[in-house]
C-alpha cells in the first residue's frame, strides 16, 4: 500500500504541475486568469467604409451573444443616457472639439462593465485608429485582466468600394446596414428589424469616398503595424460575397476554439483518470 500511496502522490503532484501551467497559458493567451470559454469573443474588426464590418458584426454578435460597439453609436447612447462620460463628451462636441482618447476608452470600459451583452464579449468597430489608442485599450483591458483575441482586417481593394458604397443604405436609429445589390432589405429601404425607413449617407460618393479612404489609409497603416507586432492581427478577403467572408470569420473562430480545447482540461482529466 505504501508504494501505490507514494504513487498516487507523485501522479496528483505532476496533475497540479500541469494545471498550473495550463492557467498560466491561459492567462497568455486568453487575457484573464479564469478558464476562457468557446463562446467569448474579443476582438476589433477593422476596414475600409463598405468593406462589410456593419453586414459582419451582427453576425458575429448572434454567434457569441455579445455586444457590438460601433464608436458613434457608443457615443450617442452614452450622450443620450446622460452619463458623467456622456455629459463630458457632449459638452466638447457642442464646442467643436473631439472627443479624447481618454474619454472614448472610458466609455467602452462603461459598457463592458454595465451593458449584459458585453458577458459574452465583444466587438469593437470605429476604434482603435490610431497606436496610442490601440496602447490605451490594452492598457485599459489589462486592468480587467483581459486582453483581444483577434484584431480582423477585412482587405478590399479601393476600386471595388465605389460600388459597395454608392448602393450602402443605413438605418439611422441602430446603425444596422443594408445594400441594394448585395445585402438588401427585405422591404425596398426599410429596416428589416422595425420597419422604419432607411436611408443614404450624403457622403456615401465617390469623391467623397476618395477622400475617407485616404485619411484611412494614412490612419490604418500604423495601427494594423502595431496588432501584427502583437500577433492577433488576422485579415479576411472582403472583397468575397458576404457568405464567403462569414465562412473565412468562422475558420479563425474555430481554430481558436481548437486553441482553446487544446489548453483546457480535456489532457488533464485523461490523466487523473490513470492515477
Amino acid at each position: 500500500m505504501g508504494y501505490l500511496d507514494e504513487e498516487v502522490k507523485r501522479l496528483q503532484s505532476i496533475i497540479d504541475s500541469i494545471e498550473g501551467r495550463v492557467r498560466d497559458l491561459e492567462t497568455k493567451q486568453f487575457g484573464s486568469s479564469s478558464k476562457k470559454t468557446t463562446d467569448e469573443i474579443r476582438m476589433l474588426l477593422i476596414g475600409p467604409p463598405g468593406a462589410g464590418k456593419g453586414t459582419q458584426a451582427p453576425k458575429i454578435k448572434e454567434k457569441f451573444n455579445c455586444c457590438h460597439l460601433a464608436t458613434g453609436d457608443m457615443l450617442r447612447s452614452q450622450v443620450a443616457k446622460k452619463t458623467t462620460l456622456g455629459r463630458e463628451a457632449k459638452k466638447i462636441m457642442d464646442q467643436g472639439g473631439l472627443v479624447s482618447d481618454d474619454i472614448v476608452i472610458g466609455m467602452i470600459k462603461e459598457e463592458l462593465d454595465n451593458n449584459p451583452e458585453c458577458k459574452g464579449g465583444f466587438i469593437l468597430d470605429g476604434f482603435p485608429r490610431t497606436v496610442p489608442q490601440a496602447e490605451g485599450l490594452d492598457a485599459m483591458l489589462k486592468s480587467r485582466n483581459q486582453t483581444l483575441q483577434h484584431a480582423v482586417e477585412l482587405q478590399i481593394d479601393d476600386a471595388l468600394l465605389v460600388a459597395r458604397i454608392t448602393g450602402r443604405l443605413v438605418h439611422p436609429a441602430s446603425g444596422r446596414s443594408y445594400h441594394t445589390a448585395f445585402n438588401p432589405p427585405k422591404v425596398a429601404m426599410t429596416d428589416d428589424i422595425t420597419g422604419e425607413p432607411l436611408v443614404q449617407r450624403s457622403d456615401d460618393n465617390a469623391e467623397a469616398l476618395k477622400k475617407r479612404l485616404a485619411t484611412y489609409h494614412k490612419q490604418t497603416t500604423p495601427v494594423v503595424s502595431y496588432y501584427k507586432n502583437t500577433g492577433i492581427w488576422k485579415a479576411v478577403d472582403a472583397s468575397q460575397e458576404p457568405g464567403q467572408v462569414w465562412n473565412s470569420l468562422l475558420a479563425i473562430f474555430d481554430n481558436d476554439k481548437a486553441k482553446a480545447e487544446a489548453a483546457g482540461s480535456g489532457i488533464l482529466n485523461k490523466l487523473a483518470g490513470r492515477s
